[in-house]
């Protein structure tokens, strides 16, 4: 099953999402697969403003991998959104 784990970080934390980028496609890269795409919201500026992310397993799997993630651990979103997918395009 495929889950959109979709995150919109909090007003005028893009030094927060920074500072934990690293960490974060850390997490990504050790997930084993799970992963299967990802990438962030951007605001009318241009900059990153949030995260989409395709996880592939089951909802306890995307629940966990989220909340272990270093952004929702330092803080960045306002929230956060685990809904089932359906992929029909690609």
């Amino acid at each position: 099953m495929l889950y959109a784990i979709i995150c919109i970080d909090k007003p005028g934390a893009i030094e927060t999402r920074k500072t934990n980028r690293e960490a974060h496609l850390a997490h990504i890269n050790g997930a084993d697969g799970a992963i299967v795409q990802a990438g962030p919201f951007l605001d009318e500026a241009g900059e990153m403003c949030g995260s989409l992310l395709i996880y592939e397993g089951d909802r306890e799997g995307a629940e966990a991998w989220a909340a272990a993630d270093p952004y929702t651990k330092a803080g960045l979103f306002e929230r956060v959104e685990i809904r089932t997918w359906k992929r029909v395009v690609g």
